[in-house]
């Protein structure tokens, strides 16, 4: 039996039993101290004033008393802000005032030592054994590690999300460093860029670091002994220095570093997927510091999102770039002709604003890649871009259309024509200079033809076109000239006039079909889709295929007659296939600008797939990019009226428009198709397979699947698969094929592919 219990049997009235009972009380009051300063936990005790009765070791420690009965007595207003201590003394005075307790109250409390932390509270009712309100308990435990876990995991969820919606690199840097910064206590972050020459570090972002530092690295160069950073970019390794002021990698910036204030400094490189050197980044400290192994583990995981980041933007980038540019020579495409004309015409402007139009076009050029193959022929033309921009003033412009066909835009103003003959003479003479390509030397010669603005029209397009018909007169003149466009040559439209009457009587008399091209699947082989492809059974010219007489019917105002045609037949086609029992695959339907634009296109495509009975979700319409950037806000609405009768889209020769990512993610999409002319580069050349890859990645980044077209070679497959696209169509797999062939063609074995192109 315990002492206290024996002088408890014992008469109450002697001394001696006195004296064990205090003894005992006071030894059982020490060992339950003891036991509660082994507590991690805050344990304290209040009276009704709110003034401390007993705390334990912990809660002494963090507010710095020597002993924890230098807390008996006190109030919080003594110890914390006064709104902190007003918020915990209104807390404490309801649960004493209701009697119910508090259960885990998170609070923020900054301690004397300037440590931030985070403890969840509970504050009980303290009564004694008659039930007499006499104070309260109170309980904390030490939540900051779990709150800045939760902290990380949120912000870390927030940067990868900005990153998705194409959200400024400045922006997702400064939020990257930012929520670093809140991991660790008084230490600061950084991120800079490695420039594209691969040697100076530019300013990414450093929220907490003074300006003037920032601004000394931006465009250091990169080296074995530059502080941290410069260093771990060169080394391509992680840099670890722990005091500034003793480590020879700083010995030449130390005065730098005592403009930043820092002592310390971790760096780490950021790495792309293939390991290329991308920028780095680091944590200073401002006092002699080593990393823990939880804090480098962060600093590798935030290198790791930064690298996505950067991966990103330089993604999206290129692919506006290549939207707009020639992917080998770096000029600008055909998207850009609109704009270089009206930029021609208004530097024009006080001289009458004329400009001209070149069309050239290199002669025999076919016979160069016959000869010496694709790689010297993109050698030739890359050669032929320099002489051409060499010859060129800074008020022209070129542009190159595809192959071996560029545009020039040349303001002729006051001396036209004899100026820009004497110009066009000097360009001719420049590309017939000798070339030297796979160890021979040869000359090679341009023809040219000439449209005026306004002379001959102000449509960038019918420009264009002028400039065509007249370079091919020049190449009928004997090659190595040029000539002026001439407005009587009217044969050409007389002839469209005449087509356009044909394709009228064909409609009436049912002389149009379709055609479908399988899809393939790639990672199962099957075929998954079939596009519907128009054809024209001509009377005397047999069958065409839709370049020739798709245009005329656009500008001839009957787009809209036979997009009709081609609707109604591809849903009764496939009415026809499901009372057949043939297994029935999504079939794609090519929409024209007009088309789209036309008023009742909905209630088009709504009453086709009314009538034939059709699962709408079998039917997808292929809009070309360029389609949807006229007139944006409309396009959506179009797209949603269709979306909600089940219709699917898909956008056609993804990579040629003028779209943005922030605009791409709001059309209802489900495919992105990469345009057949990237699909013919990436066996060439590495811009061709960069663009691919990019337009994949991209795809897949906004939850969509990827379709090539045009796929007609082996490698061409290969390279597609390898780089994740998901489906393809070509000739490699399947021609365009007749209705009643389809059946044949689903019934074949999955992985069985070939068609000759």
């Amino acid at each position: 039996m315990a002492p206290l219990e024996k002088a408890l049997l014992a008469d109450l009235s002697q001394p001696a039993v006195q004296k064990v009972m205090l003894e005992s009380l006071q030894s059982e009051s020490a060992w339950l101290r003891a036991i509660l300063d082994q507590i991690s936990d805050y344990v304290f005790v209040k009276d009704l004033r709110s003034r401390f009765l007993f705390a334990n070791r912990a809660v002494a420690d963090d507010l710095g008393f020597a002993s924890a009965d230098e807390l008996i007595g006190q109030t919080d207003f003594l110890l914390h802000p006064r709104q902190v201590a007003l918020g915990f003394f209104r807390d404490e005075q309801r649960v004493m005032r209701t009697g119910e307790p508090l259960i885990g109250r998170e609070e923020f409390i900054q301690l004397p030592d300037g440590q931030q932390r985070w403890f969840s509270t509970s504050k009980y009712p303290l009564r004694d054994e008659t039930g007499r309100l006499i104070g309260l308990l109170g309980i904390s435990r030490d939540i900051t590690d779990r709150k800045r876990s939760d902290r990380l995991r949120d912000g870390q969820a927030q940067v990868l999300e900005m990153i998705s919606s194409s959200a400024p690199l400045s922006r997702v840097l400064d939020c990257l460093v930012r929520l670093i910064e809140d991991q660790f206590d008084g230490l600061l972050g950084s991120i800079l860029l490695l420039d594209e020459d691969g040697v100076h570090m530019r300013h990414g972002s450093a929220p907490s670091l003074p300006d003037a530092y920032s601004a000394r690295i931006d465009g250091m160069a990169i080296g074995p002994k530059v502080g941290s950073c410069g260093t771990a970019a060169f080394r391509r390794e992680p840099v670890i220095v722990t005091d500034i002021m003793s480590d020879p990698l700083w010995e030449e910036f130390r005065a730098l570093a005592e403009v930043g204030g820092v002592r310390a400094c971790w760096s780490t490189p950021i790495l792309s997927l293939a390991g290329q050197v991308l920028g780095t980044f680091a944590i200073y400290a401002r006092r002699p510091l080593a990393p823990r192994p939880a804090e480098l583990r962060l600093i590798n995981d935030t290198a790791r999102i930064a690298a996505i980041a950067i991966e990103r933007k330089r993604a999206e980038d290129r692919i506006r770039f290549l939207a707009h540019h020639d992917p080998l020579t770096g000029l600008p495409n055909r998207s850009l002709l609109p704009p270089c004309l009206d930029q021609a015409r208004q530097l024009e402007s006080g001289r009458g604003g004329r400009v001209a139009v070149v069309f050239l076009d290199l002669d025999h050029f076919k016979a160069v890649n016959d000869s010496f193959g694709h790689a010297a022929g993109d050698q030739l033309l890359v050669i032929v871009a320099e002489r051409m921009k060499a010859c060129l003033s800074a008020s022209d412009a070129v542009l190159r259309l595809g192959g071996d066909e560029f545009v020039l835009l040349i303001p002729v103003g006051a001396d036209h024509p004899e100026g820009l003959r004497a110009q066009l003479a000097r360009l001719r003479t420049a590309i017939a200079e000798p070339v030297e390509l796979a160890g021979r030397t040869f000359h090679v010669t341009c023809s040219m033809g000439v449209a005026i603005c306004p002379d001959h029209g102000t449509e960038a397009d019918a420009l264009l076109v002028q400039a065509d018909a007249a370079m091919y007169r020049a190449k009928e003149a004997g090659r190595n000239t040029f000539e002026f466009y001439r407005p009587d040559a009217g044969e050409e439209a007389g002839n469209n006039l005449l087509l356009l009457e044909e394709i009228r009587s064909g409609l009436t008399r049912g002389e149009f079909l379709l055609h479908y091209q399988p899809q393939i699947d790639l990672a199962s082989g099957r075929l998954c889709g079939l596009e519907a492809l128009v054809r024209w059974a001509h009377p005397q010219r047999g069958l065409l295929g839709p370049d020739q007489f798709i245009p005329v019917a656009e500008e001839g105002g009957l787009i809209h007659a036979l997009g009709k045609f081609v609707l109604k037949t591809a849903c009764r086609q496939l009415q026809a296939w499901q009372r057949q029992g043939v297994p029935v695959v999504p079939v794609s339907v090519n929409v024209s600008a007009r088309q789209f634009a036309h008023p009742g296109w909905t209630d088009l495509v709504r009453v086709q797939i009314e009538r034939s009975g059709i699962d709408p979700h079998q039917l997808e319409l292929e809009l070309t990019e360029s389609m949807l950037m006229r007139n944006v806000e409309q396009a959506i609405a179009t797209m949603h009226e269709l979306r909600a009768l089940g219709v699917t889209f898909a956008i056609d020769d993804f990579g040629t428009g003028y779209s943005s990512l922030s605009v791409l993610r709001s059309f209802p999409v489900s495919r992105l198709k990469i345009d057949q002319a990237f699909v013919r580069d990436i066996t060439r050349d590495t811009s061709g397979r960069g663009i691919a890859e990019a337009i994949i990645s991209l795809g897949h980044t906004l939850k969509l699947r990827v379709i090539a077209e045009g796929v007609e070679t082996p490698e061409q497959l290969e390279f597609l698969k390898a780089a994740g696209c998901d489906e393809a169509q070509g000739y490699l797999f399947a021609r365009p094929m007749p209705a009643d062939e389809i059946p044949g063609q689903l019934a074949r074995d999955p992985g069985q592919t070939g068609a000759e192109p």
